[in-house]
């Protein structure tokens, strides 16, 4: 190719990188609200369309027959786990995407090295000290969203794993870690070295998130996403790769802002949740959960239950986990419909931290087809509750205990909640008096005016349904 050709081209691959982070930027915008966050998802993919093939333009990379071949394979794959993974997996199936962009990362840094290490290029001080980065934040990222999914999926505990000496000996790999990386940025040709380098990162992942209850998923997976997006950019900077750079940064930015969101609807701050759970600390104050001696509940029937929403004229449900681990929006959806065909008013309540994901009730009842202007979030909705005459608890339990506003001694003590204890009535459904992720009694089960729906959800759900039909 002569240089003017070569140049046309470099000024095309630049523009289509232009065009791609635009749609990034302007994807992610869309994705704020969930009236427009399919457009975005789309408006991102057709993005990073022009971003790949701007990127198959260079044929320094691979022979194309690897290229399709990945393509293949990849978008097979990626076809299966759409059609076959549930809703209720969609938490667990965001951490593995986050741990294999980390370990792509680190792949593509670790090949980078290998040409170095082999004397086939000449590496630059700044090029190589992005290499170690892109290293070590891939491995710390792919193990700890290996661990995250477990946790997840029950392959291993969800509570709080602390190993004896843990905060000395996370340090420790720290500094070794740094000492390491340090070195082989200056003197790369070392390969033992580099292979203990890999080992350690891959540790500290699982060092960082085996502490690290359930409670804290939402937060763990938009900061391993930060992570993600973090070890992409490196990785852009070593293959010079400017659209890679761009939509790494945006990933890396984006994620460290939803994780910041994540945090103050918990009530921790960002230092706690990347240093805490070295330290072994849990969510919150860490005091003596209540306990449920000598309290009573009031249960409720269905027909009750439909009788109370029959005649109410304001309804906010509010989903929690139980509502996925049931799959009941479709027909929490239906109550709603014919609730509203009775003129009663009916909303959402969204908790940020409602579910195992960022956004995972948004997701679940944009699955079911509710509307989107019904989706309302808790800040703005919480002044609604003392004007409801019914609010619907699915399967929602720390993030409606109004321990959280005056319980010192509680772990969840200054986490903002949603506001359910002042509506006229509360329905709860749940399986049974169990706690949530938090581990403590909830004080909203035994106030005067909530009602316990016990059962599966979607089965309770589909009996009321039956009930309202015939008042």
């Amino acid at each position: 190719m002569n240089e003017s050709a070569s140049g046309i081209l470099d000024v095309a691959v630049g523009l289509a990188y232009l065009v791609a982070a635009s749609l990034f930027i302007v994807g992610l915008k869309r994705l704020s609200s969930p009236r427009t966050a399919r457009r975005g998802n789309l408006l991102g993919a057709i993005g990073m369309l022009i971003a790949i093939v701007a990127t198959l333009l260079n044929q320094e990379i691979v022979s194309f027959t690897w290229i399709v071949a990945g393509i293949l394979i990849g978008s097979a794959i990626g076809l299966w786990l759409a059609k076959n993974v549930k809703m209720t997996s969609m938490p667990q199936m965001v951490a593995l995407l986050n741990g294999f962009g980390g370990g792509a990362s680190q792949l593509v840094a670790g090949d980078e090295y290998l040409r170095y290490a082999a004397g086939t290029i000449s590496p630059s001080l700044d090029v190589q000290t992005t290499i170690m980065l892109s290293v070590i934040i891939g491995a710390i990222t792919f193990s700890g969203s290996i661990i995250a999914f477990a946790k997840l999926q029950e392959w291993v505990s969800g509570k709080t794993v602390v190993l004896p000496g843990q905060r000395f000996w996370a340090f420790a790999m720290f500094m070794v870690m740094l000492g390491i990386g340090g070195w082989l940025v200056i003197q790369p040709a070392d390969m033992t070295l580099y292979i203990a380098l890999n080992a350690i990162a891959l540790v500290m992942g699982i060092f960082f998130v085996m502490p690290i209850g359930g409670a804290d998923m939402p937060v763990v997976i938009s900061l391993l996403n930060s992570y993600s997006g973090l070890a992409a950019a490196m990785t852009g900077f070593v293959l010079k790769n400017n659209g890679l750079i761009i939509s790494g940064a945006l990933v890396g930015a984006s994620g460290i802002i939803l994780t910041k969101i994540m945090c103050d609807a918990m009530n921790r701050s960002l230092p706690n949740v990347l240093f805490g759970a070295f330290a072994g600390k849990t969510m919150g104050g860490g005091g003596p959960a209540a306990s449920a001696e000598g309290k009573t509940y009031r249960s409720v029937g269905p027909q009750d239950a439909a009788l109370l929403l029959a005649y109410a004229r304001k309804v906010i449900f509010v989903p929690g986990y139980g509502l996925a681990v049931s799959q009941a929006q479709h027909q929490v959806r239906e109550i709603g419909e014919m609730l509203q065909a009775r003129g009663i008013d009916v909303s959402y309540a969204i908790h940020p931290v409602a579910g195992r994901m960022p956004g995972h009730m948004n997701v679940l009842l944009a699955e079911a087809n509710v509307p989107y202007p019904q989706l309302i979030e808790m800040d703005q909705i919480n002044q609604d509750f003392e004007h409801t005459d019914v609010a619907v608890v699915i399967g929602a339990n720390d993030v409606v205990n109004p321990a959280a506003r005056h319980d010192k001694s509680s772990p969840i003590y200054g986490m903002p909640i949603l506001d359910v204890d002042k509506a006229q009535t509360v329905v709860v459904l749940k399986r049974s008096m169990a706690t949530g992720f938090a581990g403590i009694d909830n004080e909203l089960f035994y106030d005067e005016k909530t009602r316990m729906l016990f059962g599966d959800a979607r089965k309770s759900l589909l009996a009321v349904i039956q009930e309202l039909k015939n008042v």
